[in-house]
Parts: structure tokens; sequence; C-alpha cells
């Protein structure tokens, strides 16, 4: 068996556990959904090791999608990190086994300061389980390692099951891009989910009247550089015209003395220049086209730009 062969039956394994898990979710799930987003303090994730690593990586996935959270090293809790954990929080407390002794020394204190605790791992009868109020249980029947000890199956689900949370909040809260933003202005991520249309499309639109000869329009777009020209009949924007309708016309038409009226597409899509660059990729994802027409305001006609798909990978 070839290393690649053997990667697809490790794929193969760990996918077979998931879906076994997926079909242990039940009400609790709900349940624990509404917790964290009725708390009145934080979410806090707890854990310890390779466990703590994935509790840290929900904890930082959970903050950036609206869902006040931190992480504590259940180990650094005992030690002083409890201080950062007050009554309204809730504990989400990770470990696959349930009986991590780092993990049971916190749950007296944390019962002492009032904290909602809920319990994420893979066994329902262990102590952990046992402890807390609610249970996200994420049981494998075994690890992807052949000896059964490097924790590899059961991080990954513990990962899924935090996703999954992660998720469900986000819908709950309705979350959208522009609040993602806000989370995230230092990279170019940020800056292009901040970005509005116009802050990156040209007002230097193409225009042909709808009587433009066919060369001329051709001269037209080529000059622009955008593949498409707008069609205008006197001061109104009645179509459009694509490098697709050139080329069907070239197919069409053996004498191309033709103007813009029997190519255009009366239909085109347009966008508000206030609105966001994630919104403009949404409609040129929906519709499979790369430009879109600007308008000052919504329910306008009067185009004052164009957007292309270049624009927004250039934007930074």
């Amino acid at each position: 068996m070839t290393y690649s062969e053997r990667a697809k039956a490790i794929f193969e394994e760990e996918i077979q556990e998931f879906e076994r898990l997926k079909q242990t979710l039940d009400s609790h799930f709900d349940h624990v959904v509404d917790l964290i987003y009725t708390c009145k303090g934080k979410l806090v994730v707890m854990g310890i090791g390779k466990t703590g690593i994935i509790g840290h990586k929900m904890a930082s996935s959970m903050a950036s999608t609206g869902t006040s959270a931190i992480f504590v090293n259940a180990a650094e809790a005992v030690h002083g990190d409890l201080g950062m954990i007050n009554q309204e929080d809730v504990i989400l407390l990770v470990s696959n086994s349930g009986s991590t002794n780092e993990i049971l020394n916190v749950i007296g204190p944390l019962r002492k300061i009032g904290c909602t605790l809920i319990a994420m791992t893979g066994d329902k009868q262990s102590p952990l389980a046992k402890s807390c109020d609610e249970v996200l249980l994420v049981h494998i029947e075994k690890e992807a390692c052949p000896l059964g000890l490097a924790p590899t199956t059961s991080t990954t689900a513990a990962l899924l099951m935090g996703d999954a949370l992660m998720v469900c909040l986000m819908e709950k809260r309705q979350f959208q891009a522009e609040n993602f933003a806000v989370y995230h202005p230092g990279g170019a991520l940020g800056r292009k989910l901040l970005g509005r249309v116009k802050n990156c499309m040209t007002t230097n639109v193409p225009k042909v009247q709808i009587d433009t000869p066919f060369r001329e329009l051709v001269r037209e777009m080529s000059d622009k550089h955008l593949g498409i020209t707008m069609v205008y009949e006197g001061a109104t924007c009645i179509g459009i015209i694509t490098d697709g309708d050139l080329r069907r016309a070239i197919e069409k038409y053996n004498d191309l003395h033709i103007t813009a009226r029997d190519i255009m597409t009366p239909s085109y899509k347009k966008i508000c220049q206030d609105a966001l660059l994630t919104d403009a990729l949404a409609i040129m994802d929906k519709y499979n086209i790369t430009t879109l027409a600007v308008t000052e305001q919504n329910n306008t006609e009067d185009i004052i730009g164009i957007l292309s798909i270049h624009h927004i990978i250039d934007f930074a």
C-alpha cells in the first residue's frame, strides 16, 4: 500500500466516525447553543494538551464571529487564571476521556463562582460529564492512530463539534460579513470585507449608442479594457454588450454591418455604490458574471461606474 492509499484509508476511517457522531446530535446540542447565546457573560473554553489546542481554536473562532469568548488553560486556571472568570460566564470544558485531573480540579472552584458548566467529552459516564450541567458527547470508537494512543480522530471530532457550535451561533446572531470585518480590520481580508463598491469601481464607463456600428463598439470596449460596454438610447442606459455577445455576433452574422441594437442584452446586473464588495461578489457568483454596473443609489438607473472582479481582486 502506498502512503497516499494509506492516507485515503485514514480519511475514510475518520469520516465513518464523524458519520456516527452526527447521528448522536440531539436536543442537548440545541440547549448548549441557547446557553451560550443567552449567556450574560462570556464563553470560557478550558482544556489542556492537544484538546487545549483545539479549545483555543474554538474560543478564537467564537470571538471572531460575535460570541464573546476566551480560552483558559485548565492547569493555569488553579494558579490564578480563575480570576478572569465570573458568575455570569458559561464554561466549556473539553476532555476526550473526561477524567483528566487538571480539568476535574477546576470544577469545584467554578461551582463556587457559580458558572454554568458544559462538558465536551467522549465518555458520557465520565466524572466530567457527571459534574456538568450539560454534555456535548464527542464519542469515537477508535483513533486513526494505529496504536490508539495519539489523539487523532478524537481531536478532530472535538474541532468539528466546535465548528458546528460556532456556525449555529453565527446564524442565531445573524452575524454578517460587515460584522466579521470589524473583528478582522488588520489584514487584506478585513480590508476587502470592509470595502465598498465605490472604493474600487471605475468611473470610466464604456458607452455606445444603440445605433453605434459594430466596429466602433468593439473599439470602445477595447479602449476601456473591461470586456463590456453599456448601451444607451440618448441619455438612458438600455442594455449591455459583453465579450460573449461579440463572439456570438461574429458566429451569427456573415456581414458585420450591424449595430449595438442587434447584439445587446437588454437586461444587466447593477449594484449601488455603497454596497459591500461581498455583496457584489455574491451577485457575480450567482449569475456567473464578472462585471456589474454601478448606480449612485438603489433603484436608480443612472450608471456612474463599472465594477469588475479584477477591481475586487486588486483592492487592498
